[in-house]
């Protein structure tokens, strides 16, 4: 099982961006999506515990930042789990480009 965590720092700003909606994802044999959880980044731009009290197992996911304001809508980033006990996955969000990466 795997913890998903992220945070959003606004660059434009140079601050968190506190009250995104984000929501993690698991994709099925199908091709499908699954919801497996989801919060709002507190006032530090922080969520944790994504994925539930069962984690994320491995394969294919993806965290989707509701980040309707700016000129993106949302944004969606797909990653591979493959077992790590946890996974931080920041988005660094201007108004017009983004970033994302693997912390630790």
């Amino acid at each position: 099982m795997t913890d998903v965590t992220t945070h959003v720092l606004d660059t434009a700003s140079g601050r968190p961006a506190a009250g995104i909606e984000v929501s993690l994802h698991a994709r099925r044999a199908d091709g499908q999506w699954t919801r497996l959880g989801g919060g709002r980044t507190d006032a530090d731009g922080r969520t944790a515990g994504l994925a539930g009290s069962n984690g994320a197992q491995p394969g294919v996911h993806r965290l989707v930042f509701a980040t309707r304001g700016v000129f993106f809508d949302e944004v969606a980033v797909a990653f591979t789990v493959a077992g790590e006990p946890h996974l931080h996955i920041p988005l660094l969000l201007s108004p017009y480009g983004y970033t994302v990466y693997r912390g630790s």
